[in-house]
């Protein structure tokens, strides 16, 4: 990385100024990788070093290149940090993602407790340190699966050369995708449920082919031998790492929910209904109660996407191909290639699978759940990237079956693949089949090892951060008493916007970053930007940035030398003047103001107190009578299903009626504050 200058990454990014080394690096170590996994013996820690070790020139690659650390949205979560520690409040009437403020307030308690105040190196590394720790849960989730060495350790390869995604970095879903990781973990060890079919097959029609599949060998572990001490200790702790996404996240929980209850329908898990009833409530009555400052006047913005599947779809899609930019239109094909690829590879494993008489129910669960967010609403046009990283863990495990389906050896003396169940003629040599199968992923893997480079480095131009961009922002927190406003570039205006420069990093309650100016192709026409500063009060700055400008360039098809026109532009306007300027950005206020204009004060952080509805006591006292209930039942569940049945049954009689008092009262929240607001 040594030889890599930031000024030569051109619309492919970072890829372009890598030098022949780092390729050669990454392709040794690769091949290292499946030297060792071809061996007979299986040396886990090696293994584990290795893909520790691609991990690092993959995920790490940005972190060792960039000055500062990199994608501007890091920066504003830095901001909620500093905020909450700064304040001990949070500010929803600021941001809505202060609704959700359990990963911001997580952070601010270690930094503050830790004595730190400078966060770069946080936000620096987060993207490593992540991946590193995804793993952890990932090949838990492996441990659980019927399969072959091979194919355990190529699964783990695979969920670090696709991830191209980039929702690793400093960010409430990067650290939920984590607990999801850990929670789909604990369901397959501690509660996995393993039963063979006795009922007989039906003659004909559908369900004929479904008893088949049902009768196939089971694709998971059974979990035997496990103390009742335990399971109590690992439903607590499935519960914890719920109620962290649930106070960090809006979409984990609903992902977290979908698979146990995917789990429950397709018999998979020890643990009854009563949990996903259990669980599901506390996302709803989080919504409801804690972030009713978001919704309250927002109904048509959160459920207006609820079944549009179709325009959810095509946000996320069409909508992110159309780059003007040649070689940036790559990247984005190069991410669809990517989709495409490991897709047809999942598609194909299962098939390989059910030819050998086994049914990977927990895979496919993990792979096809996701993709029901489609129908909740587009998330700012980023549905589509969650659902990819969600069903990354199934899309792996599958894919790998499609090098390596096999089942494995019934004893640790024997250190061969056994024989698939289903009897089928031989047509080919195992020896050499095998051979081939591990040439072919050591292609494929050196295949996603650069088609990454391409996808998650793409937008290098634009996501990669300056000191001199930090710099001018540091002017305006140092100039922001007692408020002070950026307005950045955009070539037409929207809501769902988000300015490509490192913004927010502090005094998020004094500086506000919702204007916005409109530019256009032609460099000199300044009119809307100069009129658009006029338009604001005093202490408001025009930012004109490296990133924002690339971002132009390569989405928009700007010209080359569109950034220093326009800042000449402006330079020569006599209604404004240049305050701050350096290499990377330049700062513009307004020339003169009338004698006497006084700074605006900031909006208070502290509202009026949220809204609420005649109901709401009712509500809060059957939600504890349905929590209780519900936990109850599901600890005298863990002693089996015979136990206690008078009891349990009882429960059921006291946690069904409050339930729906319960649901009720929630609905009547949503109806009556929003009519009223």
């Amino acid at each position: 990385m040594r030889g890599v200058d930031p000024a030569d990454i051109d619309g492919l990014g970072l890829i372009s100024a890598l030098p022949a080394t780092a390729f050669i690096a990454i392709l040794i170590m690769i091949v290292s990788f499946f030297v060792t996994v071809s061996q007979s013996t299986d040396r886990k820690f090696l293994l584990l070093f290795q893909i520790a070790a691609i991990t690092f020139a993959l995920h790490g690659a940005g972190a060792l290149v960039a000055e500062q650390p990199r994608f501007p949205t890091a920066y504003i979560h830095a901001g909620f940090v500093e905020f909450i520690g700064r304040t001990g409040d949070t500010a929803i009437n600021i941001d809505a993602r202060m609704g959700w403020p359990g990963f911001f307030a997580l952070f601010a308690f270690v930094t503050k407790a830790a004595g730190i105040s400078d966060m770069t190196p946080i936000l620096q590394w987060t993207p490593l340190l992540s991946n590193l720790l995804y793993l952890l849960p990932f090949v838990l989730i492996l441990r659980q699966v019927v399969a072959t060495t091979r194919a355990r350790w190529f699964a783990a390869l695979l969920f670090i050369l696709v991830q191209w995604i980039g929702q690793d970095y400093f960010s409430p879903q990067g650290f939920t995708f984590a607990l999801y990781l850990a929670f789909v973990a604990i369901l397959l060890r501690w509660f996995g449920r393993v039963e063979p079919r006795t009922k007989p097959i039906p003659p004909k029609g559908l369900r004929k082919w479904i008893g088949k599949l049902d009768a196939m060998t089971p694709g998971e572990l059974a979990n035997t031998g496990t103390f009742r001490a335990d399971k109590l200790l690992m439903l607590l702790m499935l519960i914890a790492l719920f109620l962290a996404s649930v106070a960090s996240h809006q979409i984990t929980p609903f992902m977290m929910l979908g698979v146990l209850t995917a789990f429950l329908l397709f018999k998979r898990t020890t643990l009854t209904w009563a949990l996903p009833f259990f669980l599901g409530l506390m996302v709803l009555a989080w919504i409801s109660y804690m972030t009713v400052g978001f919704w309250a006047s927002q109904i048509d913005t959160i459920f207006g996407g609820l079944g549009n599947i179709v325009q959810n779809l095509r946000s996320n899609t069409g909508d992110r191909i159309e780059g003007t930019d040649p070689a940036h239109a790559i990247v984005l094909q190069a991410r669809l290639g990517i989709l495409a690829v490991i897709l047809g590879c999942a598609a194909a494993g299962l098939f390989r699978r059910l030819r050998r008489g086994v049914f990977d129910r927990s895979a496919l669960i993990l792979l096809c759940v996701p993709v029901l967010a489609l129908a909740l609403q587009s998330y700012g046009g980023e549905i589509g990237l969650r659902i990819y990283m969600f069903a990354l863990p199934g899309a792996c495990l599958l894919a790998a079956y499609a090098f390596f389906p096999n089942l494995p050896a019934d004893s640790a003396d024997v250190r061969d693949e056994t024989v698939p169940l289903r009897k089928r003629n031989v047509r080919f040599n195992p020896q050499l089949t095998r051979k081939i199968s591990l040439v072919l992923a050591a292609c494929f893997a050196v295949m996603f090892a650069m088609a990454f480079l391409v996808a998650r480095y793409g937008n290098e131009k634009f996501e990669r951060v300056t000191t001199g961009e930090v710099a001018a922002l540091h002017y305006v927190y140092e100039h922001d008493k007692p408020s002070a406003r950026v307005i950045y570039l955009v070539p037409k205006e929207g809501p769902e916007v988000t300015p490509s420069m490192p913004w927010g990093e502090r005094d998020i309650e004094r500086v506000s970053f919702a204007e916005q100016a409109l530019v256009f192709k032609d460099p000199t026409r300044i009119d809307k930007a100069v009129a658009k500063l006029k338009s604001q009060p005093r202490n408001s700055y025009l930012m004109v940035s490296r990133a924002q400008v690339s971002y132009l360039q390569l989405n928009e098809g700007f010209p080359d030398d569109w950034g220093e026109r326009f800042r000449a532009a402006l330079d020569k306007s006599p209604d404004i003047k240049r305050v701050f300027a350096n290499e990377d950005a330049a700062l513009y206020t307004w020339k003169k103001f009338v004698r006497g204009t006084e700074i605006p004060e900031p909006l208070p952080y502290e509202g009026r107190g949220d809204p609420t509805s005649p109901w709401t006591p009712v509500g809060i006292a059957a939600l504890a009578v349905t929590w209780v209930a519900l936990f109850s039942y599901e600890i005298i569940r863990l002693n089996g299903p015979n136990r206690a049945p008078r009891a349990r049954k009882r429960l059921l009689f006291l946690a069904i009626p409050s339930f729906v008092i319960a649901f009720g009262v929630i609905i009547e929240r949503f109806i009556y504050i929003a009519a009223n607001n």
